[in-house]
């Protein structure tokens, strides 16, 4: 039997516990709050694993019922599961702890059904904090149904931390200029998750752009004059722009008052104590009109001191302050700035990432959480394996280090293109490991998570995600800045198409290898339970999109190294760009408002225009 996280203690005993259509779901007098919240999610389990639908009440158990309730014997988040013959029997040491118990006797019930091997589970986690950073920014503007979902799934594996990344997507009220081509996030879909995630011990997190990353907003005409850079306004949108650019100039008094504003307004709709500021990737600070100020103190400190005031912001609104941490990691010593409960997020991505960061941080006496990613910026789907060995190692970091937490992070980048259903393997890892270090193997976990979260009985489709993952060789990260050095003439420089579409044979391989790989998702359709199958769909549309963009990518080789392409072959491409692009569109909008889709328009239609019109023949 698969659980996930794994639990730390597990004693099997004899004998089985049947669940009968007259069993009932009793809460102990003791649960007071959310306890119709932990009962409605176990009834749920239990009609979904067994058929059974049950009945729910309070006060002293009978026979062959499932009791829930409190222990003064366990700590906070810790609980206590216990199976026999005559009844089932969930206790935690806190709210947290008895919804941990319910959701790992779900876990049990989509495997055995309504016969439970009897067993004893106790329970622990190993990282106090384990949280989900979302961008719900740069892309996608995921709809407040598929955020429910997504905090259902951080409750079913026992996260407790919820960030959504927000730059221009919510409405702030005064700031329509910088909102007005989006599709964002009102103060009720905030305040409605909010309470949603609240009944699931889920606290979730404001996260609001302060300082770098304020793209949309430094380019607006009242704004924009609040840039580190000059005319910031006039310039195109542009992908490459929006994560490189847009950092606030700091010498301006008006700055801090309307990042403040910002503040008051987002932060009021949130229940949480704690607020991230973020203040990450300032690439452009000192090199504009903050250049004297860098000059003359230097850009460490100009730094340093507005996310100072920021922080004591907060701290005198009763707020915890967090911001990411790759800044200061050059002046590690500087946190000690920082109001004492300030926390440092220290992030790294790579899947070999080295600790060094980490300890400097700790050394320097900062709180931290540790932040690993689940890898699908930037890709039509999500580097599985990598996001695997980037947060195993970071949650090893994280105990190393005694980090407070772990906030497991999903960037948009270049407009989130993605499914977001791609980044769960990468979410259950993080919520897997974090819990409990001893990590199930890469190849283990995933048919784990293909058997408990997609309902596969085969346990293959992680797996295949991964192999998928494996053939892209023109990513969208390579076709952005091609398209932007071309089409905007002021991308990066050098090197615009990727050495792995170097020779005629890679685009052939690729392409036999995805042709496999979606026959097998056919195949395996079979094994999925009815509610998954529609992900057989999504996983088609991505294969075809590597494919897709792989052709695309090798004609531009060919061109750049004058190898003949017949006209009709690049039309017929075009032509298949854009019919794959309209099923792209309609997944897309499943689950996700219309956010960026028109800036990822943009680049699929230049690209077809691109391929029949400019002559690669």
């Amino acid at each position: 039997m698969y659980l996930l996280p794994r639990p730390k203690n597990v004693t099997e005993k004899e004998g089985f516990y049947e669940i009968n259509y007259h069993t009932a779901v009793v809460l102990g007098e003791r649960i007071k709050e959310n306890g119709l919240s932990y009962a409605a999610i176990l009834q749920s389990g239990i009609s979904d694993g067994t058929g059974i639908h049950v009945s729910c009440l309070r006060g002293k158990a009978q026979k062959g019922d499932i009791y829930l309730d409190f222990s003064e014997e366990l700590k906070e988040q810790e609980y206590r599961l216990i199976v026999t013959e005559n009844g089932v029997f969930v206790s935690g040491g806190d709210g947290a702890g008895v919804l941990y118990g319910v959701q790992t006797l779900c876990q049990m019930l989509i495997q055995c059904g309504g016969v439970l091997p009897c067993a004893e589970i106790s329970d622990e986690p190993d990282r106090k904090v384990r949280g989900y950073f979302l961008d719900e920014t740069r892309g996608r503007v995921l709809t407040l149904p598929y955020l429910k979902k997504t905090a259902d799934r951080l409750s079913r594996y026992k996260l407790n931390q919820f960030q959504l990344y927000v730059e221009h997507t919510y409405l702030f009220r005064n700031l329509s200029e910088m909102w007005r081509d989006e599709t964002p996030l009102t103060a009720e879909d905030i305040m409605e998750l909010d309470a949603y995630c609240r009944e699931r011990h889920i606290e979730l997190v404001p996260s609001l752009a302060s300082f770098g990353h304020l793209y949309t907003l430094l380019s607006t005409k009242s704004y924009g004059h609040l840039c580190e850079l000059e005319d910031s306004w006039k310039e195109p949108f542009s992908f490459w722009d929006r994560m490189r650019h847009h950092t606030v100039n700091v010498t301006d008094k008006r700055t801090m008052v309307l990042i403040k504003g910002m503040i008051d307004e987002y932060t009021a709709l949130f229940t949480s104590d704690k607020f991230n500021i973020c203040a990450d990737e300032t690439f452009d600070l000192g090199k504009g009109k903050s250049k004297e100020a860098a000059e003359r103190d230097g850009i460490h400190r100009i730094y340093i001191n507005h996310v100072k005031e920021l922080c004591e912001y907060l701290v005198e609104k009763k707020k915890q302050p967090m911001f990411w941490g790759d800044i200061i990691c050059g002046e590690p010593e500087l946190v000690r700035e920082l109001p004492e409960n300030t926390i440092c997020l220290t992030w790294g991505y790579a899947p070999e990432q080295r600790e060094h960061v980490c300890r400097l941080m700790a050394e320097a006496g900062a709180r931290q959480y540790l932040c690993p990613g689940v890898g699908g910026w930037n890709r039509w789907m999500n580097l599985i394996r990598s996001s695997y060995d980037n947060i195993v190692r970071m949650c090893g970091y994280a105990r190393k280090y005694r980090a407070e937490g772990v906030l497991n992070t999903d960037w948009g980048d270049c407009g989130h293109i993605n499914h977001p259903e791609y980044s769960v393997p990468g979410l259950i890892y993080g919520a897997a490991f974090s819990w409990n270090p001893q990590a199930p193997a890469f190849d283990e976990i995933n048919r784990q998570i293909s058997r408990l979260e997609f309902r596969d009985s085969s346990g293959q489709i992680v797996g295949l995600m991964a192999e998928m993952a494996e053939q892209s060789l023109y990513n969208w990260w390579d076709a952005v800045i091609f398209y932007e050095n071309n089409a905007l003439r002021h991308a990066p420089e050098g090197e615009l198409l990727p050495t792995r579409l170097r020779g005629e044979t890679a685009c052939r391989d690729a392409a036999a290898a995805l042709k496999t790989i979606s026959g097998d998702i056919k195949k395996a359709v079979v094994s999925l339970d009815g509610g998954q199958k529609e992900l057989a769909e999504a996983l088609l549309i991505t294969a075809d999109a590597i494919d897709i963009w792989n052709e695309v990518g090798a004609l531009i080789w060919k061109r750049e190294n004058q190898i003949e392409v017949r006209q009709e072959d690049a039309a017929a491409l075009a032509a298949r760009l854009e019919n794959w692009f309209m099923y792209y569109k309609k997944l897309w909008r499943t689950i996700s408002r219309e956010g960026d889709l028109h800036h990822v328009s943009e680049i699929v239609f230049w690209y077809a225009d691109f391929l029949r019109d400019r002559g690669l023949s």
